[in-house]
């Protein structure tokens, strides 16, 4: 069967990932992690290495898959881009929620490309990271479709500012399928064989999280959540036990380009690079706002249908409240009432993850005062 163009629009999700600290911790040691960087494994202040949210896509990209129609065959992992808006808690629930945005034709023999694009939120309703994730369909192009815009990465004429070595073990991709890519092609030497490789390969998203460790430990020690986005194209798959450098160049305040090569063969394994980041002024002054939390709590907003009654209801829920969304729904001049707009508001909280409920009394009132409060 052909590639489903109509799949473009079309939902992934809603799909749920609970965890805990021993999942992050787990994901670290298979990226390589340990003594050395004891803040990834040691559940005592423990910090999250932020390519742990690429754990999420092993739900949704399977789903995505169906959708379109994808010949299996031909699939390959193309570009991953991370845009980090809160650092990731050490537990909680994942939710992520996605669409089909693109599907692009590279033309009869050269495949096609599949974009996938998905929010995730955490349990405390934090909006924690988007996901634009490209599979190439090698065997799907050639339907005249549009082709994909170009996006140039020119990487500075100089050597990399630093260079960051590397050893994956021989046994790495026996830790990292435990976080969820559970594919043959990792594991199964026949398997391997008969996709036309010596024995199983690295997953190409362990080593994603070599680099990942590697950018945040040159660019900003011991502070991952000051990571605002990871974005990257696979190019050559790699074998276990062959050892890794990732390079990296400054090339503004707050931007780096990388990219990681195979030691033995001089191929890169991962290009076009890029790593941005807060200043630490910054990443402390979000931490203090994001420090304001009203789990538990239970906010009332008056006039929440719109406007700044609105901006409070979704900030409150946001940080954790359950928000009574209070409007009476009037005109300009006092006159007519309607429910739409607290039932809009509490539609938008609840789809972020939040709780609220929509009440219609007037505040002019004191049955209605008394209405608002009462459950």
């Amino acid at each position: 069967m052909a590639l489903q163009l109509d799949a473009v629009g079309k939902k992934i999700g809603p799909i749920s990932k609970e965890y805990t600290w021993k999942d992050c911790v787990l994901y670290a040691l298979g990226v390589g992690a340990g003594f050395s960087d004891l803040e990834y494994c040691y559940e005592k202040d423990l910090k999250v290495i932020p390519s742990f949210s690429i754990t999420t896509l092993y739900s949704s990209i399977p789903e995505a898959l169906t959708l379109t129609n994808i010949n299996l065959a031909g699939m390959l992992h193309g570009e991953q881009d991370l845009i980090f808006h809160n650092p990731i808690p050490p537990e909680g629930t994942m939710t992520t929620e996605g669409k089909i945005s693109h599907i692009y034709d590279k033309g009869k023999d050269k495949g096609a490309l599949v974009i996938a694009e998905s929010d995730t939120y955490h349990s405390n309703g934090q909006k924690l990271f988007t996901a634009i994730s490209t599979v190439f369909a090698r065997l799907d192009g050639g339907f005249d479709g549009e082709e994909a815009p170009r996006v140039p990465v020119d990487f500075p004429d100089r050597e990399p500012d630093t260079i960051i070595d590397a050893s994956p073990s021989e046994n790495q991709p026996l830790i990292y399928r435990l976080s969820g890519d559970v594919f043959q092609l990792h594991v199964d030497p026949e398997f391997a064989k008969m996709a036309g490789f010596e024995k199983p390969i690295m997953h190409g998203l362990c080593t994603h999280g070599f680099a990942c460790r590697a950018v945040v430990k040159h660019l900003f020690p011991g502070e991952p959540e000051r990571l605002t986005r990871f974005r990257n194209r696979f190019t050559r798959p790699l074998y276990p036990g062959q050892p890794i450098k990732t390079q990296i160049w400054q090339v503004e305040e707050g931007k780096a380009l990388w990219r990681t090569v195979n030691v033995e063969t001089g191929e890169v394994t991962i290009d076009r690079g890029v790593a941005e980041w807060l200043g630490r002024e910054e990443a402390e002054r979000r931490a203090k706002v994001r420090g304001i939390r009203f789990d538990g709590q239970v906010a009332i907003v008056t006039g929440a249908g719109g406007g700044l009654g609105r901006a409070y209801a979704l900030e409150l829920a946001r940080r954790g409240a359950k928000v009574v969304v209070n409007d009476l729904g009037g005109t300009r001049d006092g006159t007519g009432q309607s429910t739409s707009a607290a039932d809009v508001v509490v539609q938008e909280i609840v789809d972020a993850g939040g709780e609220a409920v929509a009440n219609y009394d007037s505040v002019a009132t004191l049955d209605g005062g008394e209405g608002i409060v009462q459950p």
